[in-house]
C-alpha cells in the first residue's frame, strides 16, 4: 500500500555537522549495525526543537565539542537499503551545517554508541569510505569541501 492509498509514512529527519579545523574534519567512531563506522556529528530532531538547535546540541553530545555554526551545506534524502532479514529501509532526510570549533570539554561523556570523537584529513575520510555509516557522510563533506555554502537563515523556524 502506498502512502497516498492511505498508509502513515514519515522520514527520519536529522541534522549533521561538518565541522572544520585547520583542514581536519570532525568525525566520531560509533557502533552501528554491529559495525565501527564513521560519522559527521549526527542525529535526529528532537520535538520542539529548531534545526540549528539540533546541530549545535548533536555535536556537543558526540563530541564534547562546542560550536560556531557558519553555513547551511544542504538537505539530503537516503533510503537505507533493506537487509536479508527486512529490517533497514528506512527514509532519511538529513539537514548538513558547516561549523567552526569554540571550545572543547575533554571530561564531557559522549552519547552512548559514540567510541570517540577524532580529526581527520579529507583525504583519510575519503579512504576510509567502507567504514562511512551511509553515503550521506562523505556527500556532506564534498559538497563543503566544493564550496557549498547558503545563509543560515535559509532555514527557518516558525512558532
Amino acid at each position: 500500500m502506498s502512502y497516498r492509498q492511505g498508509r502513515f509514512w514519515q522520514p527520519d529527519v536529522t541534522v549533521a555537522t561538518v565541522v572544520v579545523d585547520g583542514g581536519r574534519l570532525l568525525m566520531v567512531e560509533e557502533m552501528a549495525g554491529g559495525r565501527l563506522v564513521l560519522n559527521q556529528p549526527a542525529g535526529h530532531l528532537e520535538p520542539d526543537e529548531t534545526l540549528i538547535e539540533a546541530a549545535l546540541r548533536e555535536t556537543r553530545e558526540e563530541t564534547g565539542w562546542d560550536v560556531r555554526l557558519t553555513a547551511f551545506v544542504g538537505a539530503y534524502q537516503w533510503k537505507a537499503p533493506v537487509n536479508p532479514d527486512g529490517s533497514g529501509g528506512r527514509h532519511y532526510l538529513r539537514f548538513a551545517f558547516a561549523a567552526e570549533p569554540v571550545a572543547h570539554d575533554p571530561a564531557r561523556t559522549l552519547d552512548e554508541g559514540i567510541i570517540r570523537a577524532v580529526w581527520m584529513t579529507p583525504s583519510e575520510l575519503q579512504a576510509a569510505h567502507e567504514r562511512h555509516r551511509s553515503p550521506l557522510v562523505w556527500r556532506a563533506a564534498a559538497d563543503f569541501l566544493g564550496g557549498k555554502r547558503h545563509s543560515l537563515d535559509i532555514t527557518q523556524h516558525l512558532a
